[in-house]
């Protein structure tokens, strides 16, 4: 005790705040950057939708029909049939074709798919399994909520180009066909499927 003196000192309350305040910009820093992070997530599954609707669009710009139609301007009427959108777009020959129709952005796995929502009525549906009867889950709804806006302009689930399925979609993983009854709800963490209306608003 005889060689401390009366000036040593522990931190001053002016340095616990600084502190205190580097702490506060650092996580706040975090919690920004996570926040970028699941908005560049959310833009990418939007894009790679519109991506899947410019190579639809070209292959039947090319073939005279879309892929996965057996003629009669509808995709995926006639399940569960040999339609076969994956074998169509594999051997299109085109550039744009999609390779896979699954994607994995951060823990979330999405699977897309073109079909029908009724006669005449197309939609590339996107699921949260590969036989799409998977709930989206909490996470999936922002996904969703994201990318109605993206495509839509608002967030509905039920109106515009964009909207969700409540009930289970019907589709294959190897034919990335699929279809829905045409019955939408707005996004809630058991949504079965987002479904882009990308030729005519149903």
């Amino acid at each position: 005790m005889k060689g401390r003196t009366r000036n040593d000192k522990g931190f001053t309350l002016i340095e616990l705040a600084i502190v205190l305040v580097i702490i506060g910009i650092i996580i706040g820093a975090v919690l920004k950057g996570q926040d970028l992070v699941d908005s560049a997530r959310h833009k990418k599954l939007a894009a790679e939708i519109k991506q899947w609707e410019v190579a639809t669009w070209t292959y039947l710009d090319r073939k005279g029909k879309f892929p996965g139609e057996s003629g009669d301007g509808t995709i995926g009427n006639n399940l569960p049939s040999a339609e076969n959108v994956q074998t169509d777009f594999s051997g299109s020959g085109l550039a744009i074709a999609p390779a896979t129709n699954q994607l994995t952005l951060g823990s979330a796995t999405f699977y897309l798919f073109l079909g029908s929502a009724g006669a005449r009525k197309n939609i590339i549906a996107v699921c949260a399994s590969g036989a799409c009867n998977s709930d989206f889950g909490d996470d999936g709804v922002a996904y969703a909520e994201a990318v109605d806006a993206a495509l839509d302009g608002e967030i509905s689930g039920t109106g515009g180009r964009v909207r969700g399925a409540g009930a289970a979609v019907a589709g294959s993983s190897s034919t990335w066909v699929a279809t829905t009854t045409g019955s939408y709800a707005a996004y809630t963490s058991s949504t079965k499927a987002l479904l882009y209306f990308f030729d005519k608003k149903p």
